[in-house]
């Protein structure tokens, strides 16, 4: 029997509309998830940068008590270290609380706001640095100052001036475990410092990664008691003096900080100044050091990073009142990252 020929029947015009209505479906939701997952990456991403950050974080001892020997460590729930080109720490005590409000009305904002915008506009961080005290008022005083302002470190180290390679260590120590920057900057509250100015010292193509960036100077490292003057290293040597940055401020690249975290607190000698013992400690371990004059100045210039009277004063000699006698000052104040306060 012969086989009955192939036909094609065409299929129901139903049977499309069906398929076409699926096909549309899965389109549809297709579409959708794309779009969906378009819109939440932004939006993550943006609600990461926003999540406010405690500024104000309390570093304590890992075995209790303040001091030497010891070994400092950072207590505090939110341990994801903060990326910045530069983290600095504005050293200050129970008897500067004149100078931070000076600060506070000249080149370091008062609200969280204008710090944030000063962060993103400089790479920088900022921080005031102070220990404790046994003074239960000055205690007090200072947790007001904290809730107020929130632009704090606390050390749980006794805040003495005899203590101050200690508290130094320490900041050193509490700035790395916080903070991943690739300088870390020790300044004081009595200078009028330049945030931008400083942001583009630090952003410079290096070839050293161990640097130490200060203003230099050659002086003496420690007193003889048999004497009543202090007798410098470098003369006891053979005239080669011992060169250490200035006080005010300088700044350890992040691999020389690195190192420091690494030591305990006793494994090098403790001078009776920190800035001498940093500077001890630096040639120690063979770092680079970078003189930098912009970082001593006694007046504001278009160049000038950090300003205060040298040689008078460590510092400038009348911080409150100068602070703000400098910002009133067009060659201070004026500068692309700095916003008056009137």
């Amino acid at each position: 029997m012969p086989s009955s020929p192939k036909y094609a029947y065409p299929r129901s015009s139903s049977s499309y509309s069906r398929r076409l209505t699926v096909l549309l479906l899965c389109f549809l939701i297709g579409l959708a998830g794309f779009v969906f997952g378009f819109l939440a990456i932004p939006s993550r991403s943006a609600a990461y940068k926003c999540r406010s950050k405690p500024r104000s974080v309390s570093v304590v001892w890992e075995r209790g008590g303040g001091g030497g020997g010891r070994d400092g460590m950072v207590s505090d729930e939110h341990q994801t270290r903060h990326k910045v080109m530069g983290f600095v720490g504005i050293q200050t005590g129970f008897g500067s609380a004149g100078r931070r409000r000076s600060l506070r009305r000249t080149w370091m904002p008062s609200d969280q706001q204008g710090l944030q915008r000063l962060e993103e506009a400089t790479g920088l961080a900022f921080r005031f640095v102070i220990g404790r005290t046994p003074d239960k008022s000055k205690m007090s005083q200072l947790r007001k100052e904290v809730e107020e302002y929130d632009d704090f470190m606390l050390l749980d180290i006794e805040e003495e001036y005899s203590k101050l390679p200690y508290k130094t260590l320490a900041f050193f120590k509490a700035a790395y475990a916080l903070f991943d920057a690739e300088f870390y900057v020790k300044a004081d509250d009595d200078i009028y410092l330049r945030p931008d100015r400083l942001s583009l010292l630090l952003a410079k193509e290096r070839s050293h990664s161990q640097t130490y960036l200060g203003c230099m100077k050659k002086g003496p490292v420690f007193t003889d008691p048999k004497l009543k003057w202090y007798e410098p290293l470098s003369y006891l040597l053979g005239k080669e003096y011992f060169l250490h940055a200035y006080g005010p401020i300088y700044a350890l690249s992040a691999d020389v900080v690195t190192s420091l975290v690494a030591l305990r607190n006793d494994s090098f000698r403790m001078f009776s100044n920190e800035d001498v013992t940093i500077g001890a400690w630096m040639l120690a371990m063979n770092v680079n050091h970078e003189n930098n004059r912009l970082l001593c100045q006694p007046e504001c210039t278009p160049s000038s990073i950090a300003v205060w009277d040298i040689p008078k004063c460590s510092g400038l000699c009348n911080p409150e009142k100068k602070l703000l006698e400098l910002h009133q000052t067009e060659s201070c104040s004026k500068s692309p990252t700095l916003e008056s306060e009137d």
